[in-house]
């Protein structure tokens, strides 16, 4: 079981150049995820900014690394991670902010060993043969990151509430496979299921050709609302959640989203363009987000 705080002794100090190097990188990186992270506190939001910096330089390892080095530099990542976590970050400030957030807030390192498992699945051409692979995926690589911001936020319900948060994790990341199919075919990587493919008669030859075809948005738009249920079985969570992080959580949710609408309206073309959601949108989101929240709150 998670606890959801630690005595006042036991909370130091946030090394600044280190958050502060954090937050750069999750605003580079992502900024759907960082404007969800402004909405935190100031102690939260440092360490949502040191969890996503350590998840974000596994994931670079696997998606960036040649073939010959990525095995054995994802096992030093893994190693990096374990001794933050023991308290013994080496001079990388993402490992001193992952060792200080892991001293102030009760995150679990499974999580991050099932983030590792993950990224491996990149490896070596892994092939998903239906939706329980596919699933187990978007779980280890994005779904465990609601087990590690939960207990930053703080929250009631126990493991309903966590399992919703897998839930929320896990449609984002399904939407980032939704959005990223063309990218993800030039570096080899082909997430679909197999047995969607067969199902909606679309085959490797017709990926690799970038065609959008009646048969492919079919499969895109089961995948689509496929998502849209994670979103809303994991949204029935985040009222769980303590403070502002409802509102940090919800926004981040909310515009996540907003990219299948607009992998939607462009006729699910994911080969030739980015789905995407313009900051001016994802701002006009936040009294959307705001207001559901309240009528969660009132009912």
């Amino acid at each position: 079981m998670i606890k959801t705080s630690l005595p006042s002794s036991q909370n130091p100090t946030a090394p600044a150049q280190a958050v502060d190097h954090c937050r750069d990188v999750t605003r580079d990186h992502s900024k759907t995820f960082f404007l969800g992270s402004r909405l935190f506190p100031l102690r939260q939001r440092q360490a949502v900014w040191a969890v996503y910096a350590a998840c974000r330089t596994g994931d670079d390892i696997a998606d960036e690394s040649t073939a010959d080095s990525v095995s054995a530099e994802l096992d030093v990542w893994w190693g990096r991670i374990q001794n933050a976590f023991a308290g013994r970050p080496g001079t990388d400030p993402v490992d001193t902010a992952l060792a200080w957030a892991a001293r102030t807030y009760p995150i679990p390192l499974s999580a991050f060993a099932e983030l590792h498992d993950g990224l491996r699945m990149d490896l070596g051409g892994h092939v998903y043969r239906d939706m329980d692979d596919l699933t187990l995926y978007c779980r280890r690589v994005a779904g465990v990151i609601g087990f590690m911001i939960a207990p930053v936020s703080g929250f009631s319900g126990g493991e309903k509430t966590l399992q919703h948060a897998l839930m929320l994790g896990q449609a984002m990341q399904l939407t980032n496979i939704l959005r990223d199919v063309g990218e993800d075919l030039t570096r080899g990587r082909v997430y679909l299921p197999q047995s969607l493919l067969t199902q909606y008669g679309v085959t490797r030859a017709d990926l690799k050709r970038g065609v959008v075809t009646p048969e492919y948005r079919a499969l895109m738009a089961h995948l689509c609302a496929l998502a849209r249920d994670w979103y809303a079985e994991g949204r029935a969570g985040i009222p769980c959640l303590h403070g502002s992080a409802r509102l940090a959580v919800a926004t981040a949710a909310r515009a996540y989203e907003g990219i299948l609408d607009d992998l939607e309206r462009a006729g699910y073309d994911n080969f030739n363009r980015r789905a995407y959601v313009s900051s001016t949108r994802k701002l006009l989101m936040l009294p959307r987000a705001w207001w559901e929240l309240r009528g969660a709150a009132g009912g």
